[in-house]
């Protein structure tokens, strides 16, 4: 897809990875919508990009159908809707299943749930319209498994699989379809302060910095590039490719291997 003149809205546009893909959209042409549940913050990004500020909850269907409703109106058909807002809350004390209700619920309804309301509301609008792209960010967790995140890994494992369904059903009707599994990267989901130059290598916590730490502007740009090149899978992390094969040629090895680098991330050895 071509992206100069197109109409984009970007969830969680206001920090991290969608405020840097903000930023690159709009110097590729693109009309931006900066959706995000922190207004001020949106406001920011929107005015240095001459873009839309939006509040949205992507937890609550309405509160979502109103942005679409409000950015159609004030820039046009939407060509572009980035399903980008996600949570993690880290395990409970005692392990996998022991996070509370309330941040397993979070993460589903953030990190999946957001992203089938997204659907709903696009891809009746985009097929009349003749095609139109989602892009939906997950994570390598969703590929793999996060160490010392369930509820997130599980909720991403969820949204890849929906991913797929899109594509596979909505590819006849001119829905592009791009998942987005990227690694670590320098956003305040893993600690790191916004606006910091964090690049490749710097170091991070709880293992995230083993393939190094990316910069969200790197992975906005590999974003781009996967709507431009019409791909479904953008794999900033490259190094994950090799993870998903290993992982699918023996899995009972790949989970030995997780639980020792689990293990050594927990300090019961060196």
């Amino acid at each position: 897809m071509d992206i100069n003149n197109r109409v984009a809205l970007v969830t969680g546009g206001a920090h991290g990875i969608g405020r840097a893909l903000c930023r690159a959209l709009n110097f590729e042409g693109a009309r931006v919508a900066v959706a995000d549940l922190d207004l001020p913050a949106a406001r920011t990004v929107a005015d240095e990009i001459g873009g839309l500020a939006l509040q949205v909850d992507v937890a609550e269907p309405d509160s979502l159908a109103a942005s679409v409703a409000r950015a159609e109106a004030e820039l046009g058909p939407i060509d572009i809707f980035v399903s980008n807002a996600g949570v993690a809350f880290g395990d409970g004390p005692d392990g996998a299943a022991s996070a509370p209700d309330e941040h397993w619920r979070a993460c589903i309804d953030i990190n999946l749930m957001a992203h089938v309301y997204a659907a709903r509301l696009m891809i009746p609008k985009m097929t009349e319209r003749g095609g139109g792209c989602l892009v939906n960010v997950a994570s390598a967790a969703g590929l793999l498994a996060q160490v010392g995140e369930a509820a997130y890994t599980a909720s991403k494992h969820a949204a890849v699989g929906f991913a797929k369904s899109l594509a596979i059903t909505h590819g006849d009707d001119g829905i592009q379809v791009v998942l987005v599994c990227p690694q670590a990267v320098a956003t305040r989901m893993i600690g790191v302060d916004e606006d910091t130059e964090t690049e490749d290598g710097s170091p991070g916590f709880g293992g995230n910095d083993v393939d190094g730490i990316l910069s969200t502007e790197y992975v906005a740009d590999c974003i781009l590039a996967g709507i431009q090149e019409g791909r479904f899978l953008v794999l900033p992390h490259p190094q994950v490719s090799t993870y998903v094969r290993r992982q699918a040629d023996d899995v009972d090895r790949w989970i030995e291997g997780m639980q020792r680098f689990r293990r050594k991330l927990t300090g019961e050895f060196s």
